[in-house]
């Protein structure tokens, strides 16, 4: 029993259960960790290699025969599956000219092209994938949880409707209606423009499905009549005061005759 004792009292003894303690810690996050949208990314090598060559026809001027980035274009090391299937699937990349911000235009490349260039700027280095089905499927999400979040995280740029809005230095907030699910979630992945990273640390997976949730509602036939472009006080202002002010003068100069 003395000879336990002394064992446990032994003076390496706390720095052993540290590293216990670190590599159960470890194990656990490994097996407990969410499973990341990388997971759904199999690319095979045919893919990369078609995506390499796709690149260096018509992405390296700018991005660097190594996608290492160059003076007028970022380094795409890192970036992930879902960054390029999001800025080359809304078209905008190739960017068409040079702006505050490139715009969303019809896509150059086909849906197995643009497949195939995510392929291979995944593969140069980890990055966020592009999502499966199932996370951004509306109908498994809370709209209700999503206008909340919606409204903390995005409505000061995108309106509290997503119609969009104007940002400072000729940059804007694109409206949501019109885009798709899955680029709605890679957006939030991975920041493109001036928009924040939404990791799964500031918005879990499951959130950003209620927000697709909350978008995908306000994309049904508003309950209240015409939304007037959803612009709030801007376009309500302006038919209050150019229609119904209008009418309202109009009415009084027609008094105001009659009774003369």
């Amino acid at each position: 029993m003395k000879a336990l004792a002394a064992r446990r009292h032994h003076r390496h003894a706390p720095v052993v259960l540290l590293l216990l303690a670190l590599l159960a810690t470890g194990v656990l996050y490994a097996v407990l960790a969410p499973t990341s949208a990388d997971a759904a990314d199999s690319a095979s090598a045919n893919d990369i290699e078609a995506g390499d060559k796709l690149f260096q026809a018509n992405c390296a001027t700018c991005h660097g025969p190594s996608a290492e980035g160059t003076g007028s274009a970022p380094s795409l090391i890192g970036v992930g599956a879902a960054s390029v299937d999001f800025q080359v699937g809304t078209g905008r990349m190739p960017m068409a000219m040079s702006g505050p911000q490139a715009q969303a235009k019809p896509p150059q490349f086909d849906a197995e092209q643009t497949a195939q260039l995510a392929a291979y700027v995944a593969s140069l280095g980890a990055g966020p994938g592009i999502p499966v089905a199932e996370q951004v499927d509306p109908s498994k999400g809370d709209a209700a949880n999503g206008m909340a979040l919606f409204r903390t995280n995005c409505a000061m740029c995108h309106n509290a409707v997503g119609a969009g809005g104007a940002l400072s230095e000729g940059k804007y907030a694109p409206p949501l209606l019109e885009t798709s699910n899955t680029h709605i979630y890679e957006a939030m992945a991975t920041g493109p423009q001036s928009m924040p990273v939404f990791s799964d640390a500031n918005l879990t997976s499951d959130e950003k499905r209620d927000i697709i949730a909350y978008i995908d509602a306000q994309r049904e036939p508003s309950p209240g009549g015409i939304n007037l472009g959803s612009l709030g006080p801007v376009s309500e202002g302006l038919w209050v005061w150019v229609v119904g002010m209008g009418l309202l003068i109009g009415a009084s100069v027609w008094i105001g005759a009659k009774s003369s």
